[in-house]
C-alpha cells in the first residue's frame, strides 16, 4: 500500500473517531449485544440441564426449562432493541452531520463540488456511514468482551475445548484481515463510481434545455451508460470479494465447532488417543456443545458488519475533505438598522491565488443605504457575502454595532443577481424568508413591487412555478427577489446587482421598488448602474 493510500485511510478513521461523534455513540446497543451473549450462556446451560434430568429419568426438568426460555426470549429481546438502538444512533449522526456539511457548503467551504456531487455527498456519502454506526461499531465491541463471557463459561465446564476455541481463534481472525483488506478498495472504488453517476445524471438534469438545445441527447446518454456499466461492474466486484470472505470465514467457524464437537464427542467415550487432566460429565459436554457456536458469534456478527466498515471508511475518505466545523453563532441580537464597519477587510477563496477584496476600509451608518461600485471582479459581490457567511475573512475585520462581525444572515433581506425560484406557487417564492404573511401586506408589498401582473395568472399568487422559474421574465424574477426582501421584516438589506442585464425602461421601474425598499434599513447595493448608485445616500468605490 503506498504512503498516500495509508495517509487517505488514517484521515477517514480519524473523521469517523471525531468527524461524526463514533467514539460513545453505539454504547447502549453494545451492552445489549452483550447480554445478549450471557443469555446465550444462559441458554445452553438451561439446555445441557434439561438433557441431563431428562436422561436421569426426570420427566419434568421445568426449571431448566423456563430457564432456557427466559434466556431465548432475552436473546430475541436484547437482539431487536439493539438494532433499535443502533439504528436511532445512526440516524441521530446522519442528521447531525448533514447539518454540519451543509452550513459548511452554504458557507462556501465546498465551493468546487457540483450540485449534483453535493447531492451524492448529503445522500448516499452520509448514507454509507449508516451500517457503521448501527452495526459495526455495536459489533465491534461486542466481539472484545462477547467471546471472553463465552470462553470463560466454557473455561469453567472444560478448560480443553476452551483451549482449542482459543486455538482456532487465529485463522478465523486472519480470514477477516484479510477479507477486509481485499474489500476496502473495491469498496471505495464502489463508491467513486457511484458518486460519479448520481452527480453526472444530477447535473444532466439541470442543464436538459442546454442539452436538448445542442443536440447533445445521444452523446450525454451515452456517457450515463458507460457511469452506470462501470458502477455495475465495481458492484459486482465488491460483492465477489464479500461472497468469498464470508465462505472462508463460514468454513472456520464450523470448523473450530467440529473439532470442540470430536473432543466432547471422544471424551465422553473415552476413546481420546492421548491422555487429558478432565473427563466430562454429559452435562458438561452438551453444556460444551450448546456454548461453541456462541464463541464465534459475535465475531461472524462483526465479519457481517465488515462491509459496513469499508463502505463507511471509503465515504469517509471523501467527506472529510469538507470542512464541517460549527459556524460561528450569528450576531442575532440586532433589532434596528445597523452600523457597519471595515477595517483592512481582504477576502481570499481557496482556490484563487489573488484575493477577491484586500484591506479594503468605510464605514455605513445605521440607516444608510451605500452603493458599492466599480468593475466586474473588484470584489463587490464577496463583500456581501461576508455579511451574511459566504464568503471567508482572509484579513482584518468588520464590526456590526460595534461587534465583532461573523454572520448576519438572520437579520439581513438578501436579494441576488439570479434570485432563486423555487419549484411551488408564487405565494411560496414571494414568503420564502417569512413563514406568515398578511394577505394585506403581501398585497401591499405586491404593488410596491410592480408585480400586480402576477395576480392576473391563472391561480393568481397560487399558481405554479419550476424550479426554472418557467414563465418568468428577467425583471419579474427580479422583483421577486427584491418583494421577498422587503416581506422579511430585516434592519439590514443587501442587494446583488438589482438591475443587471434589464432594459432601460424595466431598470427605472425597478429602481422605484429598490428605494422603497431601502428605507428604514441600513442598505448595502452592489451595482455597475448609475441611476441605481443615484438612490444611495453615499457611493463606495472598490
Amino acid at each position: 500500500m503506498s504512503g498516500a493510500a495509508i495517509d487517505r485511510r488514517a484521515g477517514a478513521r480519524a473523521f469517523l473517531k471525531s468527524g461524526i461523534g463514533a467514539a460513545g455513540v453505539a454504547r447502549g446497543a453494545t451492552m445489549l449485544l452483550l447480554a445478549d451473549s450471557l443469555c446465550a450462556i444462559a441458554f445452553a446451560a438451561g439446555l445441557a440441564g434439561t438433557v441431563v434430568a431428562i436422561a436421569q429419568g426426570n420427566m419434568r426438568p421445568w426449571s431448566w426449562l423456563l430457564l432456557a426460555g427466559t434466556a431465548g426470549v432475552g436473546r430475541g429481546v436484547a437482539a431487536m432493541l439493539a438494532a433499535r438502538r443502533g439504528a436511532a444512533s445512526a440516524r441521530t449522526m446522519k442528521d447531525g452531520l448533514r447539518a454540519r456539511l451543509i452550513a459548511a457548503c452554504f458557507h462556501g467551504r465546498d465551493s468546487d463540488r457540483t450540485a449534483g456531487g453535493l447531492m451524492s455527498m448529503l445522500v448516499d456519502e452520509v448514507d454509507a456511514l449508516d451500517g457503521y454506526v448501527a452495526r459495526f461499531l455495536p459489533a465491534r465491541k461486542a466481539a472484545a468482551l462477547g467471546p471472553l463471557l463465552v470462553l470463560a463459561a466454557t473455561a469453567f465446564a472444560s478448560p480443553v475445548a476452551a483451549l482449542i476455541l482459543v486455538g482456532t481463534l487465529i485463522p478465523f481472525v486472519a480470514a477477516m484481515a484479510l477479507a477486509g483488506g481485499a474489500a476496502a478498495d473495491e469498496q471505495r472504488r464502489q463508491l467513486v463510481a457511484l458518486s460519479r453517476l448520481s452527480s453526472r445524471f444530477v447535473d444532466r438534469i439541470r442543464a436538459l434545455p442546454v442539452v436538448l438545445a445542442f443536440g447533445a441527447v445521444a452523446r450525454e446518454t451515452e456517457g450515463l451508460g458507460r457511469a452506470a456499466e462501470e458502477l455495475s461492474a465495481r458492484t459486482l466486484r465488491v460483492l465477489r470479494v464479500a461472497f468469498l470472505s464470508s465462505g472462508a470465514l463460514e468454513f472456520f467457524a464450523a470448523l473450530s465447532v467440529a473439532l470442540v464437537a470430536v473432543y466432547v464427542g471422544f471424551n465422553l467415550l473415552g476413546l481420546l488417543p492421548f491422555p487429558v487432566a478432565e473427563t466430562l460429565t454429559l452435562g458438561e459436554g452438551f453444556f460444551v456443545l450448546a456454548l461453541a457456536p456462541e464463541f464465534y458469534a459475535p465475531m461472524r456478527r462483526l465479519a457481517a458488519a465488515y462491509h459496513d466498515k469499508q463502505a463507511a471508511e471509503a465515504a469517509a475518505d471523501r467527506l472529510a475533505a469538507i470542512p464541517v466545523e460549527t459556524p460561528a453563532p450569528p450576531l442575532a441580537f440586532i433589532t434596528k438598522p445597523p452600523a457597519l464597519s471595515f477595517r483592512n477587510v481582504s477576502i481570499r477563496y481557496a482556490a484563487d491565488r489573488r484575493p477577491a477584496v484586500a484591506d479594503l476600509s468605510f464605514d455605513v451608518g445605521a440607516g444608510e443605504t451605500v452603493a458599492l461600485v466599480g468593475p466586474s471582479g473588484s470584489g463587490k459581490s464577496s463583500l456581501l457575502h461576508l455579511l451574511i457567511g459566504l464568503a471567508p475573512l482572509s484579513g482584518g475585520t468588520w464590526r456590526a454595532d460595534g461587534a465583532i462581525g461573523t454572520d448576519l444572515s438572520p437579520i439581513a433581506a438578501w436579494a441576488g443577481q439570479v434570485p432563486l425560484i423555487v419549484a411551488g406557487s408564487i405565494r411560496d417564492n414571494l414568503c420564502l424568508g417569512r413563514d406568515e404573511v398578511d394577505e394585506a401586506c403581501l398585497r401591499q408589498v405586491i404593488e410596491r413591487a410592480g408585480l400586480l401582473t402576477l395576480l392576473r395568472r391563472p391561480g393568481g399568487l397560487d399558481a405554479p412555478l419550476d424550479a426554472r422559474g418557467g414563465g418568468l421574465s428577467g425583471g419579474e424574477r427580479r422583483r421577486i427577489g427584491i418583494a421577498r426582501a422587503m416581506l422579511k421584516d430585516a434592519p439590514l438589506l443587501l442587494l446583488d446587482e438589482p438591475t443587471a442585464h434589464l432594459d432601460t425602461a424595466a431598470e427605472l421601474e425597478l429602481i422605484d421598488t429598490i428605494r422603497a425598499a431601502c428605507r428604514g434599513r441600513t442598505a448595502l447595493i452592489a451595482t455597475h448602474s448609475i441611476a441605481l448608485a443615484a438612490v444611495a445616500d453615499r457611493v463606495v468605490r472598490l
